[in-house]
């Protein structure tokens, strides 16, 4: 007879959110990797090491769209001059500016301050869609990885599981020559990035909660036929992901160029499925909108920086009514906290219909669950249930004694949390069955901290 493991360690929670229902009281037992041994609502036979933890206990939640170096000019693109035009063109310069500024050091140290920061509210996984591949004037790394190797080195520091996205961009615009101040970004050839590319597997490789992912920044960044065939020469078995439809002035370029609308164009030149994440998708036309959802496609939204950028909103209600894939990314990073993401999804889609049932149900336990699932996809995961047996627990912990969560029942704890709750009702997150952010602070926050301080001091943009 097969004897069963004895618990490393216990989590004891009031609530714990497990097969789209609340478990309660909820005992988490871990072996010594923090991978789930069991889950129940019953006291273990066996169970060394009991911590009882007076918190509501969710997922850990995925950001699946992530630009680590912009989180230097967070907030520095706020002051418009009267009379002068401002938009998502006109930011994106100030954006090249903040990617011209920073060694790889101070890349790795913003990156480690921006992943502990995601990590205190709640996330565990994130997909960094990296394209400053190169140093200051241009010129290849001797290793070409060096710059993704320090963001999955910022990773480790944060205690966050990464998906590194390396990404091939090659031209300007539509047809256009790079411009010089996107000279860090530049692979000329598909050769050229799949090398890149093999470089960033050997990095990933070494690293036991990272994993590799690939892309093309947009169609208008690099040659169309060399989209084709980038996707259809590039890796099998693991996550596609690229920029689209997020300008109105890129769906005109694009129209321009090809005569088709950028997803049109897509729909119509590569096998779109559940590999392909596709960021931003705002623009769509009503054949778009369905012919995507049925396509199975998952879209990466990221609100705050769509809203940030005066994007525009995407069509979130139709396309939910079409069964449409979705999950959540943090982009620039002028916002964190993925329970505004969730509100803001919302919020837009009211604003715009008059209507408040953007999703039928319990929107909130939509929200959570549908981000959860399409997120680990996205990170190259798989779509199991992430408190399954045998795996890494990651969670986020709401502080049960907050007094409006301490008096809400559980039919109604989970739209109290994604509605109303706050960072500050964050107890802490748990990685690999262990506390990495407790009572509102990172077990590495000193460290971090001054090295991300030593690099804006250094950068001097603030």
């Amino acid at each position: 007879m097969e004897t069963q493991p004895i618990p490393y360690k216990t989590f004891r929670f009031n609530q714990l959110w497990y097969n789209q229902a609340w478990l309660a009281p909820a005992f988490v037992c871990l072996d010594e990797r923090g991978c789930i041994l069991s889950i129940s609502s019953e006291t273990p036979t066996e169970a060394a090491a009991i911590e009882y933890v007076n918190g509501i206990a969710l997922p850990g939640f995925q950001n699946a769209h992530s630009h680590a170096f912009q989180y230097a000019m967070a907030g520095l693109a706020e002051q418009h001059a009267p009379g002068t035009s401002d938009d998502f063109w006109t930011w994106r310069e100030a954006m090249y500016q903040c990617a011209l500024a920073v060694n790889p050091d101070e890349v790795e140290a913003i990156a480690a301050m921006l992943y502990a920061e995601m990590v205190r509210h709640g996330y565990s996984h994130v997909v960094e869609f990296h394209y400053l591949h190169h140093d200051k004037d241009g010129k290849p790394y001797n290793n070409l990885g060096e710059m993704g190797e320090r963001m999955v080195a910022a990773a480790v520091t944060a205690g966050i599981n990464i998906t590194l996205i390396p990404v091939f961009y090659q031209k300007g615009g539509f047809g256009a020559e790079p411009q010089a101040r996107q000279r860090r970004f530049i692979s000329r050839t598909i050769e050229d990035y799949f090398h890149l590319l093999d470089d960033s597997a050997e990095i990933v490789k070494q690293h036991q909660h990272a994993k590799l992912g690939f892309s093309v920044h947009s169609l208008r960044a690099v040659d169309l036929e060399d989209i084709k065939s980038t996707y259809q020469q590039g890796p099998k078995n693991i996550p596609f992901h690229l920029h689209i439809a997020e300008q109105k002035k890129e769906i005109e370029d694009c129209l321009a160029y090809t005569q088709q609308r950028p997803v049109e164009w897509l729909l119509n030149n590569l096998p779109v499925n559940e590999r392909f994440h596709l960021v931003h998708a705002t623009h769509l036309s009503d054949e778009e909108v369905k012919n995507l959802a049925q396509a199975k496609a998952d879209v990466v939204l990221c609100p705050s920086t769509e809203g940030n950028l005066g994007d525009g909103i995407f069509r979130m209600k139709d396309y939910v009514r079409y069964g449409g894939k979705w999950c959540i990314g943090t982009d620039s990073h002028i916002g964190i906290n993925p329970l505004e993401e969730f509100r803001m999804i919302d919020y837009r889609q009211r604003l715009i219909t008059n209507q408040r049932n953007t999703f039928e149900g319990n929107a909130a336990a939509y929200l959570v669950q549908t981000e959860t699932t399409n997120g680990r996809v996205a990170m190259g995961l798989g779509d199991a249930s992430p408190f399954e047996i045998d795996q890494a627990f990651h969670a986020v912990v709401y502080n049960a004694a907050s007094p409006l969560l301490a008096n809400t029942s559980n039919e109604k704890l989970m739209a109290s949390i994604v509605y109303a709750a706050d960072s500050a009702m964050v107890l802490g997150t748990i990685m690999h069955g262990r506390w990495i952010v407790k009572e509102n602070r990172h077990v590495r926050n000193e460290v971090i901290q001054s090295a991300f301080a030593k690099a804006m001091q250094s950068i001097k943009n603030r």
